[in-house]
């Protein structure tokens, strides 16, 4: 069954939020950048940090890092610019980073609807924040001193190969990709790499989309470290799940987060060439 681009194109408009609008339209219509850049900037506070409910499972407006954690993830699934987004950006991260590297979160964080996993606190792990600030070109040395203290103890090869949930790689893998190019570092990311494929191929139906977040083109990393049959299949089956609606399911059942998700699959349709 081929993709109904037309049921998915209403999807999003229908249910997405502005923001996921205006990434359909760049990817898919040929919108302006710097107007996705305009919607993504009315998420910031003051006081350069990112709140307003962006990342849907904390509603807090006050700035914390899980909503810059995922506003940089969104521009890396698709490989796209920051434009000035982030100017000051960098600084509000070294005021609510701790010495050992970890990421504070306001008081008020749960003060506002969240969901119940964060029930105790935010994100605190700075690895991808920091790794896609280095994708822009705009890490300070003092965030990337003290996340280098925190992945020596928290991402070894060890634990990156304990990871068996194959979304929860995405720490390792932004990390190390942009980190520090030494032979260590190297080691890690091919580590990385190689436990994304290890839990692409035992992944149930309902991940498979997640893996085109690390591998988002053929030409991708990941993508190349992958067996082709591997990603024929969940090609295939993304390719036979869209629901009536025109949407996709998440991997769980979220209709916040399905309007996001389907757009990640269009895409990975688009550029495999199966849409």
């Amino acid at each position: 069954m081929a993709v109904d681009f037309q049921k998915a194109r209403d999807y999003v408009y229908l249910n997405g939020s502005l923001w996921e609008k205006v990434l359909f339209q760049h990817l898919f219509e040929s919108g302006s950048l710097s107007q996705l850049h305009k919607v993504l900037k009315s998420y910031k506070n003051e006081d350069n940090g990112f709140g307003h409910g962006f990342e849907y499972d904390i509603k807090c407006p006050d700035s914390h890092p899980l909503a810059l954690e995922f506003m940089l993830g969104v521009l890396r699934d698709f490989n796209l610019s920051a434009g000035n987004i982030f100017e000051g950006t960098p600084e509000w991260v070294e005021v609510n980073q701790n010495e050992d590297g970890s990421l504070k979160n306001p008081e008020t964080l749960l003060d506002y609807p969240f969901s119940p996993w964060w029930s105790e606190g935010g994100q605190a792990i700075p690895a991808s924040i920091t790794g896609n600030l280095l994708r822009h070109g705009i890490c300070t040395e003092k965030i990337a001193e003290r996340t280098a203290k925190w992945v020596k103890e928290h991402l070894t090869r060890e634990k990156i190969q304990k990871t068996d949930w194959l979304f929860m790689n995405y720490h390792a893998f932004d990390y190390y990709r942009y980190a520090k190019d030494d032979a260590e570092n190297e080691k890690l990311k091919l580590a990385a790499v190689e436990q994304i494929v290890k839990c692409a191929s035992s992944a149930p139906e309902n991940q498979y989309f997640t893996f085109f977040q690390f591998a988002p083109t053929p030409d991708s990393l990941v993508a190349k470290a992958t067996p082709n049959e591997l990603i024929n299949k969940f090609l295939t089956h993304l390719e036979h799940s869209q629901r009536e609606d025109g949407g996709w399911d998440d991997e769980h059942g979220l209709p916040n987060w399905q309007p996001y998700f389907s757009i990640v699959i269009l895409h990975a349709l688009k550029e495999y060439n199966r849409l």
